[in-house]
């Protein structure tokens, strides 16, 4: 759980497809604030700006507060970012208002930590994960920044359920099963075969 983060960004005076390229032309890129039951806005923010947020890990679990100078602040979670097929530059974002009263629900990415200290991965095993994010539902001031994962001491055939992972105070699971499997220690032919599978199957 972290404090929300200051971004600043200024008011679009159009909306569309059109007023968005223009916008990306004048080196901005165009995003949109919506929620809470008040009108949608049209926002543009310096790139670099976006770029500083985006490289940091749990960029959609964090709040800002969107700053509009003299239009005010509005609490968000970034809820979707487009990106270039080519480039790969951000291409348009859309904030989602919050308020501290309302439930939401977030998708919080998994890491793990500790893997050249487990037995399993020391004797070839690998990691295999079957989740990357935790879907759950809380109060935006409580989002968890990320589940963190201890794999030290883990030896091949070890599993990490939902139902191992603590979660904080008004923190709950959002149509997931407690039993679902986060990752396991898999045996380096089970991995092979595993990713042969895949490959096959592609």
């Amino acid at each position: 759980m972290s404090e929300a983060i200051i971004i600043a960004a200024e008011l679009r005076d159009r909306s569309g497809k059109g007023a968005a390229r223009a916008t990306r032309r004048a080196g901005h890129v165009p995003g949109v604030i919506y929620g809470e039951k008040q009108a949608a806005i049209c926002i543009q923010l310096d790139p670099r700006i976006l770029w500083a947020q985006m490289s940091k890990s749990g960029f959609f679990t964090q709040l800002f507060d969107v700053d509009l100078g003299k239009d005010g602040k509005h609490r968000c979670l970034a809820r979707d970012l487009q990106m270039h097929p080519v480039t790969d530059q951000p291409i348009h974002v859309d904030f989602m208002r919050v308020s501290a009263d309302h439930v939401i629900h977030v998708k919080v990415p998994v890491h793990f930590i500790n893997d050249i200290k487990s037995p399993g991965i020391k004797k070839g095993g690998v990691v295999n994960v079957e989740l990357h994010e935790i879907d759950v539902t809380c109060n935006p001031d409580t989002i968890p920044h990320e589940f963190v994962i201890d794999l030290a001491g883990f030896e091949i055939g070890h599993s990490v359920h939902l139902k191992d992972i603590a979660l904080p105070a008004g923190v709950k699971l959002h149509h997931m099963a407690p039993e679902a499997t986060v990752a396991s220690i898999a045996a380096p032919t089970v991995a092979r075969a595993e990713t042969a599978e895949t490959e096959a199957a592609g």
